[in-house]
């Protein structure tokens, strides 16, 4: 069982939690984050779903993403979301998101990193990814368009490439 922090609309800690799953009541809000994961060509490391996963089963994503358990603060879910899904660890101290979205039930912090990764060195988890590789910014709007990658909003896409490597990003190698 998955528990998550509740937050005030502000971004607070209200010292209450939920079940991952269950309702929320209005003004509670939850936080997801999100990596994107460009290398020196500028092609983005996306991540396909397993067939059997529940929510977009089958289709490409970004490099990973999910919801802070409780206890994370952004950093700390991002962080283990890189381990859990990829194998990959990397220290993100000092490194805030690029962005937050706000959407309906919660923020969703994203980051931006620029690193250069061997995918052959990676640990996939079998109960979420079932393939990962580099993508353009046009190979992934296309995959939009013909349903093969979770359906983000065009604009979102391409300003993750355009704000890579700026606007507080990431570089390191």
């Amino acid at each position: 069982m998955e528990y998550w922090d509740i937050y005030d609309s502000n971004r607070n800690k209200t010292g209450r939690h939920m079940v991952r799953g269950e309702g929320m009541a209005p003004g509670e809000f939850h936080l997801v984050i999100h990596i994107c994961i460009f290398n020196r060509e500028g092609k983005m490391l996306i991540q396909q779903r397993q067939p059997f996963k529940e929510g977009y089963s089958n289709l490409w994503d970004v490099t990973v993403g999910g919801s802070a358990v409780e206890g994370d603060d952004s950093r700390m879910a991002a962080e283990r979301e890189l381990f859990e899904e990829l194998g990959l660890k990397l220290d993100l101290e000092g490194i805030r998101p690029h962005m937050t979205v706000n959407f309906q039930r919660g923020f969703d912090d994203i980051y931006l990193l620029e690193r250069e990764v061997d995918l052959s060195g990676l640990r996939l988890q079998p109960e979420e990814v079932q393939a990962v590789r580099w993508a353009t910014e046009e190979e992934i709007l296309q995959m939009i368009g013909e349903g093969t990658f979770i359906p983000y909003y065009p604009e979102l896409i391409k300003t993750f490439f355009a704000m890579r490597g700026s606007l507080g990003g990431s570089h390191r190698p």
